[in-house]
């Protein structure tokens, strides 16, 4: 495999693009909930990912049956992940809701094989935690500085910021632990995001009016599913298979640069030299866990990767 094929990184590159435009997107339909809208984005786009991947799950059904539990576990993450990020997203504001969902994911990630892989994290780890955890601190303390009255709000956003990374680390960590049991990973992601999206199907029903109530809101959430949750991850699958896994990490760091700058040029959210500065701390986190591993093997396995596996083809 190539490590730097020219069409494998646009297409990473244009896949971190469509996801970094999310938060921004969700600004043009403002009377409609951070509920409605995750439930749309990813409940649609998660059915559509199933639905492509169709063949694979009759194929490899008794595979994924065998492997319920983690099915389920994936699933409910999934359910969780865009009701937290975009309330993130909501009550922080789309950069900071953005970047610390993002940024902690990774963190997030290596936690949970420490936890249930029994996984040594390594000293590469302990440094990007902490650039993130620090970088974290500082975006707040700017926020609160600026707009003092936004305090609670910011404080319950990157809670639930939180909350979206660790169950962001949670579903990437279930399709992996799929494929690495012999599940392909067209079922393994269809599975998971496909059960995932029809559980979020009520909580559509119950929230989703507002994006009915007119063109521009039904024209938000039909971008929202279609482009940055299913093309996207069409072209980071493709993207995979021609860039290594570790290229294609780093690639997407993209992502919360765009969605920062975004946030910024286009909703209008402003941002003190501090509050960038934080930024900078949780950027420079992701970058050491893309370019190192996480935690490390033990003896009595072979050493690998842990990248999270967050985009997946399907």
């Amino acid at each position: 495999m190539k490590r730097g094929s020219p069409t494998g990184i646009f297409a990473v590159l244009a896949a971190a693009l469509l996801w970094g435009t999310t938060g921004t997107a969700a600004t043009f339909a403002p009377t409609v909930g951070p509920l409605a809208m995750g439930a749309a984005a990813l409940g649609i786009g998660g059915i559509l990912q199933a639905a492509i991947a169709a063949p694979s799950l009759r194929r490899e059904r008794p595979a994924l049956s065998s492997h319920r539990g983690t099915v389920i576990a994936g699933a409910a993450a999934v359910v969780i992940y865009p009701l937290a990020f975009y309330s993130s997203m909501h009550l922080a504001g789309v950069a900071i809701g953005t970047v610390v969902s993002l940024g902690s994911a990774p963190i997030a990630s290596g936690l949970l094989e420490r936890v249930i892989e029994r996984r040594s994290l390594s000293g590469w780890w302990m440094l990007a935690a902490t650039l993130g955890i620090a970088g974290s601190a500082v975006l707040c303390a700017a926020k609160m500085h600026d707009a003092p009255s936004e305090t609670l709000p910011t404080v319950a956003g990157v809670i639930l910021g939180l909350v979206a990374g660790a169950t962001y680390a949670q579903y990437s960590w279930s399709a992996h632990r799929l494929m690495n049991h012999g599940v392909g990973r067209a079922a393994a992601m269809g599975a998971v995001f496909g059960l995932g999206g029809i559980a979020l199907m009520p909580v559509l029903l119950l929230t989703g009016a507002p994006l009915l109530a007119s063109t521009q809101a039904i024209m938000v959430a039909a971008y929202m599913a279609l482009i940055p949750i299913f093309l996207g991850y069409l072209l980071f699958g493709y993207g995979l298979t021609r860039v290594t896994a570790s290229t294609a990490t780093t690639l997407t760091l993209a992502e919360p640069a765009i969605a920062a700058s975004l946030a910024v040029v286009i909703v209008g959210e402003r941002l003190p030299a501090i509050g960038w500065a934080g930024l900078a701390g949780i950027c420079a986190s992701l970058l050491v866990l893309s370019l190192a591993p996480a935690t490390q093997a033990s003896a009595a396995e072979p050493s690998r990767s842990s990248e999270l596996p967050v985009r997946q083809e399907v």
